[in-house]
């Protein structure tokens, strides 16, 4: 048997292998950034996986991005995402929801006028898709360093809603270029206060937001997601130095929590990888597939190779709910269909047939 196939703890739960659905950005929210019908519909089927990382999801109003992202911050969304943790357990799975706060990859119309921040006011050179099409993203305004603890306290609430609504706990995304990561890039934060400057300055709030976050829900709830090195929505990282020292001091703020996991998103042979693998005291979660979609000889690579515990699977699971069986029996898999992956409604969200069809 594949070592793909064996169980495995991570934090408090008990997975049936060793790969896990990846947080996916589908834009399927419904009035309010509620998650809709669809979604229960769309998590329940994909139970299989063991444990899903959700999509993306806003802590608060102004950290909503795109259009049609779930938030966990009102009652409506904290009852949606109920009926979802409900469905996810009655098929024996498990669900933590993605804390994302996308700061400067944002436009106001999609989240209602509101204004973006971010830790400096520098806008990345991209556009975001709203209902008027595709603009400018504007300038966002910097947080002050009196600001930042309710940036925290946002990350703490949406967590405490997440527990409240059932699900089994929470991501922090501070990877992919959103709010968390701008802090961490010297290309995004240009501060010259506590959270700027210095490596360990940068990854300040990173760890102020997972520490808090684990004292208010449990650590073995908890895990977080980096993406060093990738560059993503501009928050560059091109000196190997400075890199290695930003994500040693991440590392270094968070490992004595004893959280459920670190997520990396990153090259499996990258040095940045196995320098983390060997300070990390946690389990490992190592998603390759950013340019290329992981497939199970990938995922049995990483597990033989010991270069991560569990892989991180993403796209393969759009297509295939029932991924697992059919990765366990050799199976044809069901092709993504990219046209479908963001908005609409259930054409390539939920009407991708099982294998038992």
């Amino acid at each position: 048997m594949s070592r793909a196939f064996e169980t495995v703890t991570i934090g408090r739960w008990s997975l049936p292998q060793r790969f896990v659905m990846a947080p996916l950005t589908r834009n399927r929210a419904a009035e309010g950034m509620v998650p809709s019908d669809l979604a229960v519909e769309y998590y329940r089927q994909r139970a299989g996986a063991g444990l899903i990382i959700s999509e993306g999801t806003q802590p608060s109003a102004v950290g909503q991005g795109y259009l049609n992202t779930p938030g966990i911050h009102t009652p409506e969304q904290v009852e949606g995402w109920r009926r979802v943790a409900d469905a996810v357990h009655a098929e024996g799975g498990h669900i933590v929801v993605q804390l994302m706060h996308a700061g400067r990859v944002a436009h106001p119309d999609n989240k209602g006028g509101l204004e973006s921040v971010a830790p400096s006011a520098i806008a990345p050179d991209a556009k975001m898709v709203t209902t008027e099409g595709q603009v400018d993203i504007p300038t966002p305004r910097a947080l002050g360093t009196d600001e930042i603890p309710g940036i925290v306290e946002e990350f703490v609430q949406a967590a405490r809603n997440a527990v409240e609504a059932g699900l089994d706990g929470v991501e922090v995304h501070s990877a992919n270029g959103y709010l968390l990561h701008q802090f961490l890039s010297p290309a995004s934060n240009h501060r010259t206060d506590a959270y700027g400057g210095t490596p360990e300055a940068r990854a300040r709030l990173t760890v102020e937001v997972t520490r808090a976050v684990a004292e208010a829900i449990g650590a073995d709830r908890v895990g977080i997601r980096v993406s060093p090195g990738n560059g993503a929505q501009g928050c560059t990282e091109d000196d190997a130095a400075d890199l290695s020292a930003t994500y040693r001091a991440v590392v270094d703020g968070i490992n004595d929590l004893g959280l459920a996991y670190l997520s990396v998103l990153a090259e499996p042979g990258s040095e940045v990888v196995a320098e983390i693998r060997g300070h990390w005291d946690g389990p490992l979660l190592l998603n390759s597939g950013f340019a290329e979609v992981t497939d199970l000889d990938a995922v049995e690579q990483i597990i033989d190779e010991r270069l991560a515990d569990v892989v991180v699977v993403g796209r393969q699971f759009i297509a295939n709910p029932d991924l697992p069986e059919r990765w366990r029996r050799g199976a044809e898999l069901n092709e993504p269909d990219p046209s479908t992956f963001y908005g609409g409604g259930a054409e390539g969200y939920t009407d991708y047939p099982p294998l038992a069809s």
